[in-house]
């Protein structure tokens, strides 16, 4: 009991500022390191092979797929169990998070499949150079096929975060990322008794940092006290439990999927008016944007159980403070990202081996899509908050009308009246609608759901 005393205090009384930056700066150092292992990635096989950069620009989207089933899933036990443990149903909290072990297996088995048979046919819809195309196929089928790694710690992680753990999640990302930068270069370029496997190189090195962190995140889950207890002992499936993970998950699951869907959209953009190297470009791009976006994340998953708790709570000016502090702490984030991006874009696309024609094409684009960073800081939390509080298909909304039905059709448009470069403006153009979108629905649970709070 003095655990579960401990844990509402820390919740449910803790100065608003302090306890988010107490719960969100591990989380927003392990994302921050994620973002490296994965540019670190493109970074090598630039310097390797400029085919299979493409390549990996080109197959990103399946891998989007990926994260989305895992987080997406993930977030819907996250939200779950702050909200049961909120609500002093720590059985319910228990049984929650033992389902979402289970839900890992459902979505291994999807990527299982796809990494065996639907690859190589998703590589020959974006390109007929046979080198690229082997290259994206070498990467993809390793990634997915062992993918039941990075989701098993995913979902442990998010588990973990909504009892207002975040140092161990901080963990298993941080030694799972050091493991990849460790093996990537020496399975990249053959170095010492490793061999040369170029791009599978780069696979292998993911997939062995992810099943390091797992295996850390699996011993720390049943070894240590926790707020939630997972155990199969007599386990069955719950309807009501599953109905309730996906009811936000789901929705988280397709919010993310839509940024591949986004990617597909564009590339397929790119390609339609001759400028691969756009394709790169853009590969490049989100890369590199996600040391600005992952930190935000990760402020997101110290905010997330925190309304998810005061929500539970019912105390509706600890969840209106935590949006305030979230949204100010991510403006800072994102201001410093507007800066990096128009300051040293030479710099930054220098790093991935690219010629003049990648420069000439790069610079301007990284100047324009960075306006988008301001607006998208608002919208990230405002996205957190209708998670937290079980709203999750407003976030998809959101997250439908800023990739799908505003940005594609309007980099279309401009594709056609304004030529490639014009198309990075659609980012901004987008961001500012989506945010719009969420002050809306915001303002109707000031007036709706929230009046129920004390």
């Amino acid at each position: 009991m003095s655990n579960e005393i401990k844990a509402e205090n820390k919740m449910g009384n803790t100065p608003m500022l302090r306890l988010i930056l107490s719960m969100s700066l591990p989380a927003m150092f392990s994302m921050t390191i994620m973002a490296m292992y994965n540019v670190v990635d493109s970074i090598f096989i630039g310097n390797y092979d400029q085919a299979g950069l493409t390549a990996i620009s080109l197959a990103y989207p399946l891998q989007l797929f990926l994260i989305a089933a895992s987080v997406g899933t993930a977030i819907g036990v996250n939200s779950l169990v702050s909200r049961k443990l909120g609500e002093k149903d720590f059985e319910m909290a228990n049984s929650a998070a033992t389902h979402g072990l289970v839900t890992c297996l459902f979505t291994y088995a999807v990527f299982l499949l796809l990494g065996l048979f639907a690859v190589r046919p998703f590589m020959s819809l974006f390109t007929a150079d046979a080198h690229t195309a082997d290259c994206g196929v070498q990467y993809l089928t390793i990634v997915l096929c062992f993918s039941g790694f990075s989701t098993v710690q995913v979902m442990i992680e998010k588990t973990l975060q909504a009892t207002g753990n975040m140092i161990y999640p901080m963990l298993f990302q941080l030694l799972g990322a050091v493991v990849n930068i460790i093996f990537d270069p020496l399975l990249i370029f053959g170095i010492g008794f490793f061999p040369e496997c170029g791009v599978a190189g780069a696979a292998i090195a993911t997939v062995f940092g992810q099943f390091c962190g797992m295996v850390f995140a699996v011993l720390v889950l049943f070894r240590k006290n926790h707020e939630v207890t997972v155990s199969f002992k007599g386990f069955k499936l719950n309807k009501m439990i599953l109905k309730n993970i996906y009811s936000v998950g789901l929705p988280s699951i397709i919010m993310q999927s839509i940024g591949a869907v986004m990617m597909l959209g564009l590339n397929s953009i790119f390609m339609a008016a001759g400028s691969a190297v756009s394709v790169t470009v853009f590969g490049i791009y989100f890369k590199l944007q996600s040391f600005v976006f992952m930190p935000c994340f990760g402020l997101n998953q110290g905010v997330m159980p925190v309304i998810g708790y005061n929500y539970g709570a019912r105390n509706k000016a600890r969840v209106y403070s935590a949006l305030k502090c979230g949204i100010i702490i991510a403006l800072v984030i994102m201001s410093a990202g507007v800066l990096v991006m128009w300051l040293i874009p030479e710099q930054l696309i220098s790093m991935f081996g690219g010629g003049q024609e990648l420069m000439e094409v790069g610079v301007p684009a990284f100047r324009t899509v960075s306006l988008c960073f301001l607006p998208a800081a608002a919208g990230i939390l405002f996205t957190t908050l209708f998670q937290a509080v079980g709203k999750g298909v407003r976030s998809l909304l959101m997250s439908v009308c800023r990739q799908l039905v505003i940005l594609l059709p309007v980099a279309l448009l401009l594709s056609v009246t304004g030529g490639v470069g014009a198309v990075w403006f659609a980012f901004p153009i987008a961001e500012i609608g989506s945010l719009l979108l969420a002050i809306g629905f915001f303002l109707n649970l000031v007036k709706g759901d929230f009046k129920k709070l004390s």
